[in-house]
């Protein structure tokens, strides 16, 4: 455990540049129109660029440091959860804090847009967190496939499914069904659970892949 403690120190610690971008997005977007998406929601842009960081920059330097690839994959799992937790609960406080002091402005916030906050803040805050974590896991694997053929294979069923599926009604109405089943669902229950099912099945899937990469 020691050794993954001091992975996730330093996966946390070079991604800087993730945390400064985010930070700057969130205290300087504005927007003049009477509808206003939340300044809470730009804390998601951390979940997005941060797995790009811990693969195409931190994979390399920590196995040239002699850390194993379970150890670092640990560690992106486990700082991974880490910064879900704290975007979810940074965006849950600016939700209840700072968006109604904006009463001259319609301010949207996507925990209302995708029905979470129907459960309560508490349980809103924790479908967040586990639909973050989704995201940046996803992110991970697919990022790390980018060097093989599989990844290149995956990148073009993902853009073939969108091209095929959204001018077509009856496939644009299955895409949008699996959206509201991992996003736009007010049952927390289901919602949570199919975010972990999902989570696990690409965790698994990210030490296939993992076992396969070289430096």
């Amino acid at each position: 455990m020691t050794v993954i403690f001091a992975i996730v120190k330093r996966l946390l610690a070079s991604n800087i540049i993730s945390f400064i971008l985010t930070a700057l997005v969130v205290l300087c977007a504005t927007s003049s129109g009477n509808v206003v998406l939340s300044n809470g929601n730009y804390t998601w842009l951390l979940a997005v660029l941060t797995p790009f960081f811990f693969v195409f920059y931190d994979f390399s330097k920590l196995m040239h440091l002699g850390a194993s690839k379970k150890d670092y994959f640990l560690g992106c799992l486990i700082s991974y959860g880490f910064l879900a937790f704290c975007i979810s609960l940074i965006n849950t406080i600016i939700h209840l804090l700072i968006d109604p002091i904006y009463s001259a402005q319609t301010v949207i916030n996507l925990m209302d847009v995708c029905k979470w906050t129907e459960n309560g803040m508490i349980v809103a805050a924790l479908q967040q967190m586990f639909f973050l974590l989704l995201v940046m896991i996803f992110l991970h694997v697919l990022l790390s496939m980018q060097a093989y053929w599989y990844g290149w294979l995956t990148d073009a069923v993902l853009v073939a499914i969108i091209c095929v599926f959204t001018p077509i009604a009856p496939l644009r109405a299955i895409l949008a069904g699996f959206f509201q089943i991992i996003m736009l669902n007010g049952n927390a229950v289901l919602h949570i659970c199919i975010c972990l099912l999902l989570s696990s099945a690409l965790s698994l899937g990210g030490l296939a892949v993992l076992k396969r990469k070289s430096l």
